[in-house]
């Protein structure tokens, strides 16, 4: 997160994010349009509200955009690396699966 560490706060309005992250709101709007994953929450007024992750999501988008120069699509792929589960969590239930039908097919 660069060295800048959130506030202790569950929620931050648009403006507080912007100048966290050191982009302008309409910067963060783009982004929500673009990265699916980023959803705030909005107010009965409809102004957006970010969590913490949201915020952190924020920075790593920034990180990938601006640092690590990546392009939108390019990010999004990135997040989905980061964020997606690892092959053994996908595989287990396989293998569980797998076994039951052998274990079955043991009992008859």
């Amino acid at each position: 997160m660069s060295g800048t560490t959130l506030p202790d706060k569950l929620y931050f309005k648009i403006g507080e994010v912007a100048k966290l992250i050191g982009v302008k709101p309409y910067v963060v709007r783009y982004w929500e349009t673009e990265f699916s994953v980023l959803r705030p929450g909005k107010t009965g007024a409809r102004h957006r509200l970010y969590r913490r992750k949201d915020v952190e999501l924020l920075f790593e988008i920034r990180r990938l955009l601006y640092v690590e120069r990546y392009t939108i699509e390019g990010a999004k792929r990135r997040l989905r690396e980061l964020t997606a589960p690892p092959a053994e969590a996908i595989a287990i239930p396989a293998v569980r699966d797998e076994l039951v039908a052998l274990y079955r097919m043991l009992e008859d």
